[in-house]
């Protein structure tokens, strides 16, 4: 998992950055998400022109795992040809569906370590906290597993008298004010629903209900999703589910980071529908085509007045002769 907290690093940074600027964590993981989705909108781009490519190129595969069904090589080579003659890539769908993964495992590293990845604090002075923590009785038992960083910030008040013998001033002061911007809305992102307070539920809810929401969309408004095969569809609604569970049973920041990305997802597929669907990418094309064709033409020089007129009359001629020749035939 090193390279996921690697990655908790880096986002912690970024969100450290927002955070300073906003002064609410809420805040910043809402700008985070918006600048993933837009990073990540030139891919959607990408697979919606690739979905309309797909398509358009349907009829000419079937024909090609006819014409070579007996050497599957060949397919694959005149397959990929075809591919790229219409400017389509199937592995684009699958490329913008598993980059939100490792997003969302190295946020879920940014938020159970924000001492280390948020904060960046020294890691001796993190493990000063911690074995001191440990030793002291009635409260050790809360400090015996990996988010013992996540509890120290959630129960910072308690805790702080005891921390200052191990802590700067500076650290003291920087960990307390981060630990009173987790609260967005009534919402304290850093509890996990399950088990937590009983208003973040809301937040696996409405993650549940957008991420649904988002799909049913996109098959109406998708003429290639429509056509998937009930199984395909079933599937497509699993991750909606699948993201509401890991809303429930983690710290509710990372809910809350899923809960924005939906509502953004939401509003690219809105938006490639509108302006990037199959119909709409095929004229464009059809243009850019019907384009170039017409620049070519202007290329070729015209010709001349006389020359056309000998080219038509040897056309009549060579169509008379052909005519006649059929007649003689009947």
């Amino acid at each position: 998992m090193d390279i996921f907290n690697f990655l908790g690093s880096i986002f912690g940074y970024i969100l450290y950055f927002f955070y300073m600027i906003l002064q609410n964590y809420g805040l910043a993981i809402i700008v985070f998400t918006i600048l993933v989705r837009a990073a990540m909108f030139p891919l959607n781009i990408k697979q919606q022109r690739s979905s309309a490519a797909s398509g358009r190129i349907a009829e000419k595969q079937k024909e090609l795992s006819v014409k070579y069904a007996n050497d599957k090589e060949k397919y694959q080579e005149e397959l990929e040809k075809l591919y790229a003659a219409e400017g389509a890539s199937p592995s684009t769908g699958c490329l913008t569906t598993l980059i939100p993964f490792p997003i969302m495992l190295g946020l879920y590293y940014a938020i159970i370590y924000p001492l280390s990845n948020a904060l960046h604090l020294a890691s001796s002075s993190i493990n000063a906290a911690t074995m001191m923590l440990n030793q002291i009785p009635g409260i050790s038992s809360s400090f015996s597993t990996r988010f013992v960083e996540l509890e120290v910030v959630r129960n910072f008040d308690t805790l702080k008298p005891y921390l200052s013998s191990v802590w700067t001033a500076d650290e003291i002061a920087s960990v307390d004010k981060f630990a009173h911007s987790c609260n967005f809305l009534g919402l304290d992102l850093l509890q996990t629903p399950w088990g937590g307070q009983a208003i973040l539920w809301i937040i696996p809810i409405l993650c549940l209900l957008i991420g649904v929401g988002t799909q049913v969309y996109s098959m109406f408004a998708n003429e290639a999703m429509r056509s998937q095969q009930g199984c395909m569809k079933v599937t497509m609604l699993l991750m909606p589910l699948l993201t509401a569970y890991l809303a429930l049973t983690m710290p509710g920041a990372i809910g809350f980071y899923w809960m924005i990305s939906n509502l953004a997802t939401f509003a690219q597929v809105f938006v490639t529908n509108k302006f990037y669907s199959r119909d709409h990418v095929i004229a464009n094309r059809e243009a850019r085509r019907i384009a170039r064709r017409e620049k070519e033409e202007a290329l070729v020089p015209e010709i001349p007045l006389a020359e056309r007129r000998v080219i038509t009359s040897e056309n009549v001629r060579n169509q008379g002769t052909a005519n006649r020749q059929k007649k003689k035939k009947k």
